[in-house]
């Protein structure tokens, strides 16, 4: 439907009359009269679009309507006006045949070309000023004259025309001139938001953003748009690599989906398997070299990049993967549904989940909050039940620093009662911190301000009362010195962090590491004052809320979950890195699949490799070192016996030594030292 007949319906709802038919067609008309250049005569119709040379009058095509009721171009206006009008409503739409007339009459008025221009002008001047006194006219009659329907299903239906094409999509309703998004997804994503070139241009304008070079189309053929990321004209052409994606099932509204190697995808990841474990980052650029858009390959060596300082290598690498990876997406796969889901124990889907973050993060970094945030609530969507990554640790901060206040309440209040998010330390924190910044906001009500203050006060106490040992550590890293009545209460003090399990500490140094630049307004230190002052009160008191929250304290923070410990390791916090515990530190961690999941569901297998003996001596590693074909203790047969010949004889051991003893001598060459053509020379200085 158009944007003009949208109006008239919203025009019925409001008690205004229809205009007539032929009113709309004269301000189509006008509209496009505006939009011509002001120089020139006026032009109608098809001649208004190509605009023909005044030497030519004979093919000149004027509006053949423009001089049916201006025979006396020196009478007034308001009287031609009136005059057509009553004319127009009288006749309506049969009047072909006097229009035929008309347009005769026109042509033979014409026939003299002298008085043919001075007739134009004043024919369009005064049509122009008809038409402006017609159209205000019209306004004034359409708001005085109100409209009465026929009946009352033609008002049912034009209501009813008006919701679907208002609420159709289900995303933005509009009621009174407020603009109501309760009605979206919790963890809906918007396409434009994850671009961060979208934040930028808000905060710095698109010239700055842009620049004056912008890329042409034609050094961007062989490159698709897709919009995890932009791509670039550097990149490789992008051909078939083996990755495709698969739609498992579907249940309870949800599509289990899930990435798949092909064999020619399987023989590469082989190949990166191997470059790992070589321990040696030029094996990975070889590998890439030749195979540019392995996924794997591109994560290892971004995180090898970054160790080296390069960031802006390592953040185009991660883009590259999700540019390869979006390639490989299933039609049906939806990035903004938030019904998707993607299995983490499934291998081929992890380096999805991994390439997210690592994106989330150079984002965060390069200050775009807003699009972290958009891409956060994807990684979430993919799995917001077992939440493999923990993106729960994050989302809150992500919120605040975008100033997304209400998505943080809402997500609080709606998973509260399910997912007790008031018991991490970041929720428990960041919620009461996002009601006080919404207090703070001008265009709130003065209700809904003291509201959503009495709510953060209220959210901020109990957070002291169930984690004591936050305040000290997040005043130390504010700098801030508290008063001697909190300093020297037991409460606060150290007797909180060493009575801590292992588990909480680690959270409280996540978030400490993280959120402290957020509680550095002095605004939020003297609220934050307030309410640790009414928190001793009820210390001094004895109130049983204390004594509760202990409990909960040594029952439920025992041990962190392997999600935990996942997300730790990739948020890469100092001060959270260094309290993991010895189980999670002891064992090796690859940085392309970093603590995978006990129960994972394996699809392929690695080709077991030629194994070797165990109980080979330090000697025989030395010379095996030397020569790789060397064995002392025999060849070791398919099934695992020796072959005949290969006992554990002493004499037939150390002959073999011998023998690869020779073999080494024998094969070594002394270089002889470079011939000095002119001896006499002198050496030269010293470098």
């Amino acid at each position: 439907m158009s944007r003009r007949a949208l109006r008239r319906l919203r025009g019925e709802l409001r008690g205004q009359a229809l205009p007539e038919a032929e009113e709309d067609e004269e301000e189509e008309e006008e509209e496009e009269e505006e939009q011509l250049p002001a120089a020139g005569p006026r032009q109608d119709g098809a001649s208004a679009r190509r605009r023909k040379p005044r030497q030519e009058p004979a093919r000149r095509v004027a509006n053949l309507f423009e001089l049916i009721t201006s025979d006396d171009p020196e009478a007034e206006p308001a009287s031609i006006e009136e005059s057509d009008h009553s004319r127009l409503q009288e006749e309506g739409h049969t009047g072909d045949k006097e229009e035929a007339e008309n347009v005769h009459l026109v042509n033979d008025q014409r026939k003299d070309g002298g008085e043919r221009d001075q007739l134009d002008k004043m024919a369009a001047s005064s049509n122009k000023s008809r038409k402006k006194k017609k159209k205000r006219k019209n306004k004034k009659s359409t708001a005085s004259e109100p409209f009465c329907p026929q009946n009352e299903a033609d008002v049912e239906d034009i209501e009813s025309v008006l919701e679907r094409l208002d609420c159709s999509t289900g995303l933005w309703c509009q009621s009174q001139g407020r603009v109501i998004t309760d009605s979206r997804p919790l963890l809906y994503v918007e396409h434009r938001n994850l671009n961060p070139e979208t934040e930028l241009k808000r905060y710095f304008g698109a010239r700055a953003v842009l620049g004056d070079q912008r890329p042409r189309p034609r050094q961007r053929q062989h490159l698709r748009s897709t919009w995890l990321t932009v791509p670039k004209s550097a990149w490789p052409r992008h051909s078939k690599t083996g990755l495709s994606m698969q739609l498992l099932e579907t249940k309870r509204g949800e599509q289990q989906f899930a990435f798949e190697h092909h064999r020619e995808y399987q023989q590469v990841q082989f190949k990166f398997l191997d470059a790992v474990e070589s321990m040696d980052p030029n094996n990975l650029v070889l590998l890439l070299q030749v195979n540019p858009y392995h996924v794997d390959s591109l994560l290892q060596l971004s995180d090898v990049c970054r160790m080296q300082e390069d960031q802006e290598m390592a953040r185009d690498l991660v883009e590259r993967a999700l540019y390869t990876l979006e390639w490989a997406f299933h039609p049906m796969f939806s990035l903004t549904s938030g019904t998707c889901r993607l299995d983490y124990r499934r291998p081929e889907n992890r380096a999805f989940y991994l390439a997210l973050f690592k994106h989330m993060i150079f984002l965060e970094k390069r200050g775009c909050p807003r699009t972290a945030l958009e891409f956060c609530k994807l990684i979430l969507s993919l799995d917001p039940e077992n939440d493999p990554l923990c993106m729960l640790l994050m989302i809150d901060l992500l919120s605040l620093r975008a100033r997304e206040y209400a998505f943080l309440t809402r997500i609080f209040q709606e998973w509260e009662s399910h997912r007790n998010l008031s018991q991490l330390p970041n929720f428990a924190f960041s919620a009461p911190l996002a009601y006080f910044f919404l207090s703070q906001q001008e265009d709130v009500s003065e209700a809904e301000s003291n509201q959503a203050h009495a709510k953060a006060a209220g959210l901020v106490r109990q957070a002291l009362v169930m984690f004591p040992s936050v305040l000290m550590p997040l005043l130390d890293h504010c700098s801030v010195q508290p008063d001697a009545t909190v300093a020297s209460h037991p409460f606060f003090g150290p007797n909180a962090q060493l009575s801590s399990p292992p588990a909480l500490n680690q959270l409280v140094a996540l978030y400490l590491g993280r959120a402290h630049s957020l509680w550095k307004d002095p605004a939020v230190m003297a609220w934050l004052e307030t309410n640790v002052h009414e928190v001793l009160r009820l210390v001094d008191s004895g109130d049983p809320a204390l004594e509760e929250a202990e409990q909960k304290r040594k029952v439920r923070y025992q041990s962190a979950p392997r999600n935990i410990y996942r997300h730790v390791i990739l948020s890469e916090i100092r001060e959270a890195t260094a309290a993991l515990v010895p189980e999670v530190t002891s064992q090796p961690i690859m940085g392309f699949d970093p603590l995978p999941p006990p129960d994972s569901i394996v699809s392929y297998t690695r080709p077991e490799r030629a194994s070797r003996p165990s109980n080979e001596s330090t000697l025989s590693l030395f010379f095996r070192s030397l020569l790789p074909s060397f064995n002392l203790q025999g060849e070791v047969g398919a099934a695992g016996e020796e072959e005949p010949g290969a006992g554990p004889d002493l004499n037939q051991g150390v002959n073999r030594l011998m023998a690869a003893m020779r073999d080494m001598l024998a094969n070594i060459q002394f270089q002889e030292p470079p011939r000095d053509d002119n001896p006499e020379a002198d050496g030269g200085d010293w470098d």
